[in-house]
C-alpha cells in the first residue's frame, strides 16, 4: 500500500472529517493529468480526495494556478444544488493543499465510457471526449457555470448550421427556435458574470458580453471538438502515428483535418489573385482546408508524417489580424488527448465512422463510434 501523504492528511483533519490520531488508507486512483486522485478510506466510509497540481503529468512543462480548485468546488457546489445529485456530493475543500474531498462513487456502479469500452460496449467518442474536454475548459477559463455540455453543442452546433450550412425555410425556422432561445440565457448569463464577461460587460455593455459569449460558446469549443473527433478517427484508423509524440501529431493533424474547410473575405483593395483580377468590395473565399496540403508545403504535402519540416505551415488557425485567438490553449487540448487517449485508441476499431452535414466552411463530423479490438 503506498504511503499517505501527510498533507492530505493534515487538509482532512482540518475539514472536520478525520480525528487527529486516526490513519486511514489512502489508494491512488488512475485518471487525469492535472490532478493526483485518492480514495480515502474513513471510518465513516470511503471519500475521494482530488489535490491540483501546479505542472501537468504531460512531457511538456505545462503548470496551472492550484487555486483552479475553489472554482471547481464552487461549480460542484452549485451543479448540486441546481441538479442534485448530478455531481458527487462535495465534503469539503482545503486551500492551503488546493484539494478537494467529495463523495466516492463505486465504479461498478458508475461506469465511465473507458470502462464501458473494456466491457465490450461501443461508446461515441464525438460524446464523450471531444465535446467535453474543450467545453469544459472554456467554461473554467470564462468562470461560466456550464452545467450541461449536450445542451451548449445542440446550441453551437444549430448556429453553425443556421448562419453557415443550407437549411431549407422550414429548418431554419427550427434552427431558429433553439438558437433564440439559447441567446437568452447568453444575455442572462452575461448579466450576471464574473471574470472576463463582467469585464466586457462593464466596458462595452450587455449586448457586447452576450455577442462575445456567444461566439465564443461557438469558435471557442465547437471547432476543437471537431477537429478532436476528426484526429481520433485519422488515428484509429493508422495508429502507427501515436508512436510520435503527440504535438507533433497534433500539428500534422491541424495541417491536414483542419476543422475549418474555408472562409469568406471581402477585398479591401483592387489586387489580384493568381493571376486573376479581383475588385475592391468582391467576395472572396478562401479554402484554408487546401492550404496545408499544397505542393512545397512540407516534405511529404499529402501524408501525415508527424515531425516533418513543414508541418506548422498551414491555415488552421487562419493568420495576420484574423488568426484564431485560442490556437495555442486548442492545441493544449488535443495534446492532451492524444496523449491520454493513445492506448486506447492502438485497440480501437471504427463502429461508425463520423458523417460531416453538408456547410460552407465547418467539417460538422457526427459521432465517432468506437469499440474495442
Amino acid at each position: 500500500m503506498p504511503e499517505a501523504p501527510e498533507d492530505l492528511r493534515l487538509a482532512l483533519v482540518r475539514l472536520g472529517l478525520l480525528d487527529p490520531e486516526e490513519r486511514p488508507a489512502f489508494t491512488p486512483l488512475t485518471g487525469g493529468v492535472s490532478s493526483d486522485i485518492w480514495r480515502v478510506d474513513l471510518r465513516s466510509g470511503p471519500v475521494c480526495i482530488k489535490r491540483a497540481l501546479s505542472r501537468l503529468k504531460v512531457a511538456a512543462d505545462w503548470r496551472a494556478p492550484v487555486e483552479r480548485n475553489r472554482y471547481e468546488a464552487a461549480w460542484l457546489r452549485l451543479a448540486a444544488e441546481a441538479v442534485p445529485g448530478a455531481v458527487p456530493a462535495l465534503a469539503g475543500q482545503d486551500a492551503e493543499t488546493g484539494s478537494l474531498v467529495m463523495a466516492f462513487l463505486d465504479p461498478a456502479d458508475h461506469p465511465v465510457w473507458k470502462e464501458r469500452l473494456r466491457a465490450g460496449e461501443a461508446v461515441d467518442l464525438d460524446a464523450a471526449v471531444s465535446s467535453e474536454v474543450p467545453l469544459a475548459a472554456l467554461a473554467r477559463l470564462l468562470e461560466l457555470d456550464v452545467d450541461a455540455a449536450t445542451e451548449v453543442k445542440r446550441f453551437s452546433r444549430a448556429a453553425l448550421e443556421l448562419f453557415w450550412g443550407r437549411p431549407d425555410l422550414e429548418r431554419q425556422l427550427a434552427l431558429a427556435r433553439i438558437v433564440g432561445p439559447y441567446h437568452a440565457v447568453l444575455r442572462s448569463w452575461a448579466a450576471s458574470s464574473t471574470g472576463a464577461t463582467r469585464r466586457v460587460l462593464e466596458a462595452h455593455g450587455e449586448d457586447a458580453a452576450t455577442a462575445a459569449l456567444f461566439f465564443l460558446l461557438v469558435a471557442g469549443q465547437e471547432t476543437t471538438s471537431q477537429f478532436l473527433t476528426l484526429l481520433a478517427h485519422e488515428l484509429i484508423g493508422s495508429p502507427g502515428l501515436l508512436d510520435a509524440p503527440a504535438g507533433a501529431v497534433v500539428e500534422e493533424g491541424l495541417r491536414l483535418l483542419p476543422p475549418l474547410v474555408s472562409w469568406r473575405r471581402v477585398a479591401a483593395v483592387d489586387t489580384a489573385i493568381g493571376g486573376a483580377a479581383v475588385a475592391a468590395g468582391e467576395s472572396v473565399l478562401v479554402w484554408l482546408a487546401a492550404a496545408g496540403a499544397d505542393e512545397g508545403v512540407a516534405q511529404c504535402p499529402a501524408a501525415m508524417v508527424p515531425g516533418q519540416r513543414g508541418s506548422r505551415r498551414h491555415l488552421a488557425f487562419g493568420a495576420g489580424a484574423h488568426r484564431c485567438l485560442g490556437s495555442q490553449l486548442a492545441r493544449m487540448e488535443a495534446e492532451v488527448v492524444v496523449a491520454e487517449l493513445a492506448p486506447l485508441l492502438r485497440r480501437c476499431a471504427v463502429v461508425s465512422p463520423p458523417a460531416g452535414d453538408e456547410n460552407l466552411s465547418f467539417r460538422m463530423p457526427g459521432p465517432l463510434v468506437v469499440a474495442m479490438r
